[in-house]
């Protein structure tokens, strides 16, 4: 086929669609329609004569031939993406972007960026922060923090772990004037306050020897660990969180830690396309952040 007559729009709508194996998240990634994206596939096979998904309901899966043309697709679009980013980054100041989950963007990233930029000056660094694992594969974010209670790997990338996670409870001083805390059981005088869910509070019960009844374990549920340690900063309750997240206001004093017991949750990984194809800005990150957390384990 002659390269005039590519159907350049119909193969893009196709890779979005081949690569998440969803109409509807390849139109949101796009920014058209599903009926745009189901027209421009459509338009496809019938180009090519033949099936490129096999259509289930609600659910797409990628023909022979569909996963055939993906792999080029998917090939060529990497490539082109990667010049046009050169060409970019050659003509432009250094700016590395970093995409980092809200909580640890807050409480670490922000905190430490400092000590990053004292060691290299000429880097801006520009914090994008999202619960969503970015595509990298058009975006200018090169790397990418995430935390996970059970993954180690997130499809189309590469990972390197920072670090495990441990939770502990924290508390504000202020509130120290209640009820004793002499023994584990003695927390649930107080009000609990929950990230995400109420799963990991009864975990660490357990480790302590507790089976709190459903009445015992109420409390509000934030949306993750920086609002529940904002809230045990002001006195609302006692949070569980992550202790490389609460160091510095373990530090400070802001928060206390009434028991020594932990419990693991995970760990931080590092995440990016292609650890092998990263800019010298995003390499000289890597190894700061890198740095950072070995201190900190050693």
């Amino acid at each position: 086929m002659k390269r005039g007559r590519l159907p350049l729009t119909a193969l893009r709508s196709f890779e979005a669609a081949g690569r998440l194996e969803s109409f509807t998240l390849a139109a949101d990634e796009l920014f058209v329609s599903q009926a745009a994206i189901s027209r421009q596939v459509r338009e496809l096979e019938a180009l090519l004569g033949t099936a490129l998904f096999t259509r289930h309901h609600r659910q797409v899966r990628l023909s022979t031939e569909g996963a055939r043309l993906l792999e080029t697709l998917a090939s060529a679009f990497d490539g082109i993406d990667a010049r046009l980013e050169e060409i970019r980054a050659s003509k432009a100041p250094a700016l590395l972007t970093i995409d980092a989950e809200p909580a640890f963007a807050s409480c670490w990233l922000v905190p430490h960026l400092a000590g990053f930029r004292a060691l290299h000056p000429q880097i801006d660094v520009s914090v994008e922060s999202e619960a969503r694992l970015v595509e990298f594969r058009g975006s200018a974010t090169e790397l990418a923090i995430r935390h996970s209670a059970k993954a180690t790997a997130w499809p189309r990338s590469e990972a390197r772990k920072l670090c495990e996670v441990a939770m502990i409870p924290v508390l504000s001083p202020a509130i120290l004037t209640g009820p004793p805390l002499l023994t584990p059981q003695d927390l649930l005088s107080y009000a609990l306050l929950h990230e995400e869910n109420r799963d990991v509070w009864t975990r660490w019960f357990a480790a302590a020897g507790l089976t709190p009844g459903t009445e015992a374990m109420r409390g509000p549920i934030f949306a993750d660990c920086a609002l529940a340690l904002q809230a045990a900063m002001r006195g609302h309750g006692i949070a569980l969180v992550d202790t490389i997240l609460a160091q510095d206001d373990l530090d400070a004093g802001r928060v206390v830690q009434p028991f020594d017991l932990s419990i693991p949750h995970g760990a931080y990984f590092l995440v990016a396309r292609d650890f092998a194809q990263l800019s010298p800005e995003a390499l000289a990150f890597v190894a700061w952040i890198t740095d950072c957390f070995a201190q900190a384990s050693g």
